[in-house]
Order: C-alpha cells, then sequence, then structure tokens
C-alpha cells in the first residue's frame, strides 16, 4: 500500500517511509512513528509475484473449467491442493478394509485395601502380543481362568506435560474450531475487531491482541516482562519459568510476533461487560494460551505395573498431577486424560480379578477432515500463507467442491470431477510440494534473492504447455442439477439446485 501511495502521489519515494507496528497500544504506535522505515522493495515485489501468479494459475486454468463443465467454477493455486486433500481422504476412506482385533481388560482388586482398577492384556512370557480373533481370546481366558495375579513389577517415574506455544493465525484458527466451535472466517473477523480496538469502560478503544496474521511463535521482551508480573502475582513464583522463546519454523516468515494480548494485565474478566459473547470467548482463548506459553511445566507421578497370570502379564498404568503448572490457566480436554489414579501395590502382592472381558474392535479409515485440520494440514505442508488460509475454506465450499456436514468436509461429485480434471492435466502445478516449493521462491524474492519477473518467466512456459494439453485433451462433462420437490409458480416444474456467487439458489429448470 506505501509503495502504491507513493507512485500515485508519484513523489521522491526516498521521502516516503513506512510506519510499522504488530499492536495497536499507545507505546508501539508512538515508537513506530519515532523509527519509520523505506519502502521495503523486496517485500513489494514478492507480494506483486504472488498475486500475478495466483491470477495467472485462476485465469487460465478456470476457464478450461468454465469450457468442460460449467461456468462459475474456479482453479486456485491454494484451493486446487485443499480440494485434492479431502478427495484423496475421501478414496481412502471408501477403499478402506478394517480389520479384526480384540482387547482384554481385567478390573482387579488389591487384596488389602480392595480399591478397583483397571488393567489390559499385554502378551505372553513377556512379549507383546496381538489378539486378532474370538478364539485366541477364549483360549487366553480358558487359560486364566484360575491362575493367581500376582505383581511382577512395578516402575514409578515423573512425566512433564509443557505448554504449547503461544498462537500464530493458523493455531489460533485450529484451537477456535476445535474449543470455540468457530468456523476459521469467523475466527478471523472477530479477531479482527480485537486488534483494531474495542471501547473498553474507562479506557476508550484499545487494540486488544497483537496483529493477527503471524506464522511466528516469537514474543518480545516487553510482552514476557508483563506475562511475569502476572504470573508472579496470580499464580505464585513457583509458576513462572524464565523466558520461554519458542522455535519459529525455519519456513516463516516471522515478520510479526506471536499473537498475544497487547496488555497482559488486561484479565479476560475484567474487561468482559464491554466484549460481545464471541470477541469474550476468543480473547480469553488468546490471554490464557500466551500466559501459559510463559509458565512452568505440569508434573505427573506416573506408575506402570505388569501383573502376571500364569504365563500371561496384565499391564496398569497410572499417573497423579503433582504439579498443575501451566494448567493452572489453559487446561484443554486432553489434559484432562491423563490423571488415572492407581491404588498403592508392591511387587509379589496378590491382586483379585472382580472382571474379565473381550472387547472386539476394528481398525478405523482415517477421520474426515474437520476445518481446524485442514488448516493444520495446509500450515504443515507449507501451502498458503497463515492469512490466505480461511478464505481458501471459504471459496470451496461456496464453489461447492466440498460440503459441511456435523463440522467434517466431504468432497461433492462436482469437487470430485475438478479434482480429476486439474489432477490429470495440471498435476505440476497443483501438488503439494510444487505450492510449497513456489512459497520459499516467493521467500527468496521477499530476502532480495531473487528477481520476481524471473519467477514468473520460469513458471509460465509450464503452465501454458498443460493448458494447451488439457484444452485438447479434456472431454466436456454434464452434471445434472439436483432437483428438488419445490414448484416452480411459474411454468408448474420441479425446480432444480443451482450455484452461484452467493452459494446455493433454487431456480427453474
Amino acid at each position: 500500500i506505501a509503495w502504491h501511495l507513493a507512485t500515485i502521489l508519484n513523489e521522491n519515494k526516498e521521502k516516503i517511509t513506512r510506519v510499522t507496528f504488530n499492536e495497536i497500544t499507545k507505546t508501539a504506535v508512538q515508537k513506530a512513528i519515532k523509527e519509520p522505515r523505506d519502502i521495503d522493495v523486496n517485500l513489494v515485489d514478492a507480494q506483486q509475484a504472488r498475486r500475478v501468479l495466483d491470477r495467472i494459475v485462476g485465469y487460465k486454468m478456470s476457464p478450461v473449467l468454465w469450457k468442460k463443465v460449467r461456468r462459475g467454477l474456479s482453479a486456485g493455486r491454494v484451493q486446487s491442493v485443499a480440494v485434492k486433500l479431502i478427495v484423496d481422504r475421501e478414496n481412502e476412506i471408501e477403499n478402506f478394509i478394517p480389520e479384526e482385533y480384540w482387547n482384554i481388560y481385567a478390573n482387579l482388586q488389591d487384596e488389602e485395601i480392595k480399591k478397583e482398577f483397571e488393567a489390559h492384556f499385554y502378551g505372553k512370557n513377556g512379549k507383546k502380543q496381538e489378539i486378532h480373533s474370538e478364539k485366541e481370546v477364549n483360549e487366553i481366558l480358558e487359560n486364566i481362568s484360575k491362575a493367581k495375579y500376582i505383581v511382577n513389577e512395578v516402575k514409578k517415574g515423573e512425566k512433564k506435560r509443557t505448554p504449547a506455544p503461544p498462537f500464530t493465525t493458523s493455531t489460533m484458527q485450529q484451537e477456535a474450531s476445535k474449543l470455540l466451535g468457530f468456523a476459521p472466517q469467523k475466527t478471523m473477523r472477530i479477531a479482527q475487531q480485537l486488534y483494531e480496538g474495542i471501547d473498553i469502560e474507562g479506557e476508550g478503544t484499545v487494540g486488544l491482541v497483537s496483529y493477527i496474521r503471524t506464522d511466528s511463535v516469537r514474543i518480545s521482551d516487553e510482552a514476557y516482562e508483563q506475562a511475569k508480573e502476572v504470573v508472579s502475582k496470580r499464580y505464585g513464583e513457583e509458576y513462572l519459568r524464565e523466558k520461554k522463546q519458542y522455535k519459529t519454523d525455519s519456513s516463516a516468515q516471522d515478520a510479526h510476533e506471536a499473537i498475544r494480548p497487547t496488555v497482559a494485565q488486561r484479565y479476560p474478566d475484567s474487561i468482559k461487560e464491554s466484549l460481545s459473547r464471541d470477541q469474550y470467548k476468543l480473547y480469553k482463548l488468546i490471554w490464557e494460551r500466551f500466559m501459559a506459553s510463559q509458565m512452568m511445566p505440569a508434573k505427573y507421578a506416573t506408575v506402570s505395573a505388569d501383573i502376571g497370570a500364569n504365563d500371561y502379564i496384565f499391564r496398569a498404568t497410572g499417573s497423579t498431577l503433582m504439579f498443575d503448572g501451566y494448567l493452572a490457566v489453559y487446561k484443554k480436554n486432553e489434559e484432562l486424560d491423563d490423571e488415572k489414579a492407581m491404588p498403592e501395590i508392591q511387587e509379589n502382592d496378590t491382586v483379585v480379578p472382580v472382571t474379565i472381558e473381550g472387547n472386539q474392535h476394528f481398525t478405523q479409515p482415517p477421520a474426515r477432515y474437520s476445518e481446524a485440520l485442514l488448516i493444520k494440514t495446509l500450515d504443515d505442508i507449507k501451502v498458503g500463507r497463515p492469512s490466505t488460509l480461511a478464505p481458501t475454506i471459504a471459496t470451496i465450499l461456496a464453489r461447492n467442491y466440498v460440503t459441511k456436514e456435523k463440522k467434517l468436509l466431504y468432497s461433492t461429485e462436482l469437487g470430485e470431477i475438478v479434482n480429476e480434471i486439474l489432477t490429470k492435466n495440471f498435476e505440476p502445478i497443483i501438488n503439494a510440494e510444487f505450492t510449497a516449493d513456489m512459497e520459499n521462491t516467493l521467500d527468496m524474492v521477499a530476502d532480495g534473492k531473487m528477481e520476481w519477473k524471473q519467477v514468473l518467466r520460469d513458471f509460465y512456459p509450464l503452465l501454458a504447455e498443460l493448458l494447451a494439453e488439457a484444452e485438447a485433451k479434456v472431454e466436456n462433462v454434464e452434471i445434472q442439477d439436483e432437483v428438488t420437490d419445490v414448484i416452480c409458480e411459474e411454468c408448474g416444474r420441479n425446480m432444480v439446485v443451482k450455484y452461484g456467487k452467493y452459494g446455493k439458489f433454487l431456480a427453474c429448470p
């Protein structure tokens, strides 16, 4: 924007400087204005290269879909990879062959204190054994029907659970989806409101969180000092750790800090009255995650016992929370699963079986993508930038390539047809590796190591060749409209579902 303004105003570009800040607070804005920098032409070039590249891909590949399938469809460098992931997962689920397996669970009781605990079948003669049929289960149950259950070995130890880093754009979208049920676009809309500023009673309009489009987990010294004060005051010195600077991924741009509250002392409950319900939920999540990231790990006492019954072994495990650490502020579902107390049993103790039963299971196909899992996957394979992932998912839903049912994403017939055309004819461009490599190339432009027009010169001949082949090879595909039971008042025929710019609508056939 600064570069465009300088160009339009036709000023001497050296005179126009750029002010940058990643949190809207008085100190951050004043500091930024005191230290303006020159317009970074490398960043301008990288952005132009990205924009032109995405437009070339979209504007050249989409008309192939219009001619061969129907108008209104689109292809894109990142969206086509997202659709491919969902279609591939659907195929994996369809072709999955479940395999039978069994578990044997024993409810055992300590002879002295009569406290029950659960153990699962581990194996025979010290070796792990898998059970694949009911016949094997019955054989084991018969062999141990009159057995004495003796504790062979007890191992005690400690384990730590360390807090997660503060949020990046991607992890914020994932957690808000998982814990608050927010769609990625909703998360970004609310986060933008928190960043731009909310009218807080007694303070006026203030930005509550730092910049929300970031792939970095880094935090400033100032942020740590704030966290230090809050943790010491609220939870006690023993909860505070030395400043934890989490390792940002090497492929990240790292232009901005992690997402955090601009003022850690602004507790969620103290400003709840000034926020909408959703703003409060998201601010609380960001605040808690940031606080937890600078707190001590949680510590558990663990115990594992091997119990012999003839030649067979059952194993029981348990853990008890000794020190809650960061869980004092950020305790989510998976942390709750960790606690499972066991009675104090010693080696050579005899325990008594209360119930023993075999349970049949079948291996499960891979899970369908939720929006959170799709964002995580795209982020992991380095496809797209943090700010592009939520709009990408919104686009593939709007185009009807994908539908969402009970928070899970399913590919549609249209999505599968489009994916097949693109995969067969443009595979070198829409595969994840190429897209991730292109992100690296654009980062090189941003670092001044590559000329932006050269990126396009290198890319275009490949696309032109694939387009020419696709024009010749791809056959027209006709997709029947979905017929509804709604009658058209003009002609009396059943109306059909069509898809337009704003999603589904009913139309006369």
